[in-house]
């Protein structure tokens, strides 16, 4: 059998398209990414920034990728959390190809089973703590009323309940940052993926929300993939896997992307 070390990095061989689509991710693999490839077209050029990348991350993982500006992390992030289409290659969550959804399905998926936390928390300025929250509940037709009491129990995990009726703009960067975690986990997700949660903020606030992320990581029984620039962050992660010429290298290699 193939271990995940061994899955991570290298290419699948396939003969034709056709064999990628049956071939089948692992029962307990809550992502399985096979052959992943993704090129960009600029004109008459390519810029190929996945290529045959393999991926397998468990239940209850906890996975930081690392890797150099514009080495293809967000492209990755994206693709799993079904932002962005792959050109080639298959994506698995939790046994299902992502590949063959629906829009509709697709939107659900986003909806249901993956939480998002960026760089930047994208807070609906206009709302409060706990509406931003409480936001992917109600896109899905929750009663506001049980939308919010939820809210709030997340607001009271990350730190912030005597903030909950503060609008974004009245928060603290760290502040922003917590909520914006809250909402991606209140709707309980398969998978949660972070973009540099931590890029945009000091080094105190930077190490607090490295701490919050791996608290909520083992209560509440979470599979995370976050890429990372902060080596701090990334050395919580049970596995340090870097982004190089568009494969995934592992083990030693990737601590080393540290210092």
């Amino acid at each position: 059998m193939m271990t995940a070390a061994e899955n991570v990095g290298t290419p699948v061989p396939v003969s034709s398209p056709s064999e990628v689509q049956v071939a089948q991710p692992a029962a307990a693999a809550v992502v399985e990414v096979i052959a992943l490839r993704k090129v960009f077209r600029s004109g008459a050029s390519e810029i190929v920034v996945l290529n045959g990348l393999n991926l397998r991350v468990s239940a209850g993982e906890r996975v930081a990728i690392v890797g150099p500006s514009g080495a293809g992390k967000s492209t990755l992030l994206h693709i799993l959390a079904a932002l962005d289409t792959p050109t080639s290659g298959t994506v698995y969550c939790q046994g299902r190809d992502l590949g063959a959804l629906s829009d509709a399905e697709l939107a659900a998926f986003r909806n249901r089973q993956v939480g998002f936390v960026w760089q930047r928390h994208h807070l609906l300025a206009d709302f409060t703590a706990e509406e931003n929250v409480a936001m992917p509940l109600l896109l899905r037709g929750t009663a506001r009323a049980e939308a919010l009491a939820a809210a709030r129990s997340w607001l009271r995990e990350v730190g912030l309940q005597e903030r909950r009726q503060h609008r974004a703009g009245q928060l603290s960067g760290g502040e922003q940052q917590r909520v914006a975690i809250a909402r991606a986990l209140v709707a309980h997700p398969a998978l949660l993926l972070a973009d540099e949660p931590t890029g945009d903020l000091d080094a105190h606030n930077a190490e607090a929300i490295a701490q919050l992320l791996e608290h909520l990581h083992h209560t509440h029984r979470l599979t995370t993939i976050l890429a990372t620039h902060n080596p701090l962050l990334a050395r919580r992660s049970h596995r340090i896997l870097r982004l190089e010429r568009g494969v995934l290298v592992p083990g030693t290699a990737a601590e080393e992307e540290l210092g």
